[in-house]
């Protein structure tokens, strides 16, 4: 969930928000219906409003909301947009939308559920022949020099100060990926297109891609950067390239273990996965960099964002196909929340029930009562 700075650092990306403006001017017509995906405090829902929109669906699943229906009604929209607190996945709207807008992109457009949303908005809330904002987002990868980058991953578990050997952490913090700014004079390669992700026709969530690039000058490369070119209708759009004015998103860096010895010539493959997994993304790279002039192998890697967190064996235990599980205290605490929230019981009466039933837990009837609310926010309606 976004702050609300940063909602605003959003609102003040003026090169983003140029193009929106733009493309939603270019798709709304008077008395269109529009839907918001990811309202956030409304900014869309309200440009929308001010292009003759004769009703717009907000959908938020953050208490952002709450703030965007006060927006809405200073600014004389309340009754034009109907704000809907929850995944637009659960949402079924009186009417299908003309124009679909969202943002939800991370770094990359692998993020969280945003692809299996667009889909599923683009099959069952949009009208026939509606709009999609935005339509297109093309992937670009280089080979960056970019020493600080992979020093900041690694120093603290390479150069202990404290005397200490840390290494065994280098295998964990050099599989995960990290939103970075990188310059344009960083790069070591041309840009090389990694593929695109067409809204209007994209039907799963999972990408792989394979491309190569040449080394156009000697460096010492450190890993691959990654960016997206946004076009949001036919000849508007923005890109978070490396030497672009700088956006909210940022570029996403796939560090090497290590940094190789690059000299023009030399040729980089390199394979991009995203796999959604749940609600998030496991990232997969793989990397192979051949002298250009000898042609051997200079250097190859496998890596991915699966191997970046520490899983112990307990937790490995709890994860197997034959584990028979047991709730443990927390398991029963909502348990018996749940039940009597099925019951139709009063945060008090749960509140009270869960302090006398669980004393060591809840030595004020507040934290029961906390707990309640809790689970009254996730699971009740």
């Amino acid at each position: 969930m976004y702050s609300i700075n940063g909602y605003g650092d959003m609102i003040t990306d003026t090169v983003r928000m140029d193009a929106y403006v733009r493309a939603l001017e270019k798709a709304v017509r008077p008395g269109a219906v529009v839907l918001d995906i990811g309202t956030g405090t409304g900014i869309f829902a309200l440009l929308a409003c001010r292009m003759g929109a004769r009703r717009v669906y907000a959908i938020e699943t953050s208490d952002a909301i709450a703030l965007a229906r006060e927006i809405a009604r200073d600014n004389g929209c309340a009754d034009s947009i109907e704000f809907i607190q929850e995944l637009s996945t659960r949402v079924t709207p009186r009417e299908r939308a003309d124009v679909v807008v969202s943002d939800l992109r991370g770094a990359l457009p692998f993020y969280g559920g945003h692809l299996p949303t667009i889909m599923d908005a683009r099959q069952r809330l949009m009208a026939p022949r509606g709009t999609l904002i935005p339509s297109r987002d093309t992937l670009w990868v280089a080979c960056v020099d970019a020493a600080d980058l992979l020093d900041d991953t690694t120093r603290p578990w390479s150069q202990d100060p404290l005397g200490f050997d840390m290494r065994a952490a280098l295998k964990l913090v050099t599989n995960q990926w990290r939103r970075v700014s990188v310059k344009r004079e960083q790069m070591l390669t041309e840009a090389a297109r990694l593929g695109s992700v067409d809204y209007e026709s994209v039907g799963t969530p999972d990408f792989t891609a394979t491309v190569s690039a040449k080394a156009v000058r000697d460096g010492h490369g450190h890993g691959m950067c990654a960016w997206f070119d946004a076009e949001l209708a036919e000849g508007i759009g923005f890109s978070n390239a490396p030497g672009q004015p700088e956006l909210i998103y940022g570029q996403a860096f796939f560090p090497w273990p290590e940094p190789v010895a690059l000299e023009a010539g030399d040729e980089i493959s390199f394979t991009l996965r995203a796999d959604l997994e749940g609600h998030d993304y496991s990232m997969s790279w793989s990397t192979r960099i051949e002298d250009g002039a000898r042609k051997r192998r200079k250097a190859q890697f496998a890596q991915s964002s699966f191997f970046a967190a520490p899983l112990s064996p307990e937790r490995l235990r709890k994860l197997a196909a034959t584990h028979v599980p047991e709730l443990n205290d927390d398991g029963r605490i909502d348990t018996l929340g749940l039940e009597m929230m099925g019951e139709g019981r009063s945060l008090d009466e749960i509140a009270q029930r869960l302090a006398r039933q669980f004393p060591e837990r809840f030595q004020r009837w507040e934290d029961a009562l906390t707990r309640a609310g809790e689970l009254s926010a996730r699971y009740g309606l």
